[in-house]
């Protein structure tokens, strides 16, 4: 096999076992915190005076471009001394940091076993660290939703979507996306103090996820052989304020056969959200096991699949 496609292929396959065996362990240094900082002293610079969505829309683009041309600088330097082992190592150690499924769903099961043991006001509070919404006043049965939700959700920009960007534009891509998606979640809200300054950056998340998020919603329902879960997508899949949330939402209250979304309140207000499928009942601890196997298969199968056409085209070119 050419190396070219050793190149790609090598680095998704270890950064996937890695997140499978590692997760995000917290005294790891992870680039999204840098990410992160990158952003804070941007805003903190630009977000004053005039033409706040001018500002943010130029610091979002000289951000992204300073990505893409970090990592493919340094793959490229990487390759030019001809140092494939330290490519690789390089390459590896970042897609590792750009999924997130393990984490993802420890939290959720954490969220699950901390509610079960230790009651409503604890399983509240370990919700609040993963969630938008406010969680004082969630009954049980509202956790549980908003663990699916997250779960659902998060299936698709936390996992999907990078690996996406991975099979279409290699590691720069990925981390790319990751600059994007954090821009969003911490720009991108309709807060008056964001409201023009992180428009645009919402707008480009938006535009990223479009596809990944349909792609994360089919997948789901195929991984279940739900027929409902298909049905839903298309029913209620622009139920959710935004463009793409729905549609994994969708496809997990189809497979699930429970409903998501209705009234929550964020930042102290109340903001009704349209329901994401029709069936209103109480969500089982042990069902979470499912919903833990639908993001795993789901995204084994992503992985697979983008190996598996990369080799293809190498053994027939």
């Amino acid at each position: 096999m050419d190396q070219q496609y050793l190149l790609i292929i090598v680095p998704l396959l270890a950064g996937y076992l890695l997140d499978l065996l590692l997760g995000d362990p917290r005294w790891l240094p992870h680039p999204i915190r840098l990410f992160g900082n990158l952003i804070s002293f941007g805003t903190k610079m630009l977000n004053q005076g005039n033409g706040h969505f001018l500002k943010g829309m130029i610091m979002s683009i000289l951000l992204c471009a300073i990505c893409w041309l970090c990592f493919a600088g340094t793959q490229y330097w990487l390759l030019r001394i001809q140092t494939p082992v330290f490519y690789y190592l390089f390459s590896s150690i970042f897609v590792f940091f750009a999924l997130a499924n393990k984490s993802l769903l420890q939290e959720g099961r954490e969220v699950f076993d901390t509610l079960a043991t230790q009651g409503l006001d604890a399983g509240r509070k370990r919700l609040s660290w993963i969630v938008g919404r406010e969680t004082k006043s969630l009954s049980e049965n509202q956790i549980r939703t908003a663990v699916f939700e997250t779960l659902s959700e998060n299936l698709s920009d936390g996992v999907i979507a990078p690996l996406f960007y991975y099979a279409i534009g290699g590691l720069p891509a990925m981390m790319t996306y990751k600059m994007i998606n954090t821009l969003d979640s911490m720009i991108g809200y309709k807060k008056e103090e964001y409201f023009w300054f992180g428009k645009f950056a919402a707008r480009l998340d938006d535009v990223a996820n479009f596809i990944p998020a349909r792609i994360t919603a089919l997948l789901m329902v195929l991984i279940a052989f739900s027929k409902r879960g298909l049905t839903y997508i298309f029913r209620y899949g622009r139920q959710h304020a935004s463009p793409n949330s729905g549609y994994p939402e969708a496809a997990l209250a189809g497979i699930m056969y429970c409903r998501f979304g209705g009234p929550n309140t964020y930042h102290g207000q109340l903001v009704v959200k349209p329901y994401i499928g029709e069936h209103a009942r109480d969500i089982r601890h042990e069902e979470l096991r499912k919903v833990m196997y639908i993001n795993h298969a789901v995204t084994f199968l992503t992985v697979l699949l983008i190996a598996g056409a990369y080799i293809i085209y190498a053994v027939t070119t």
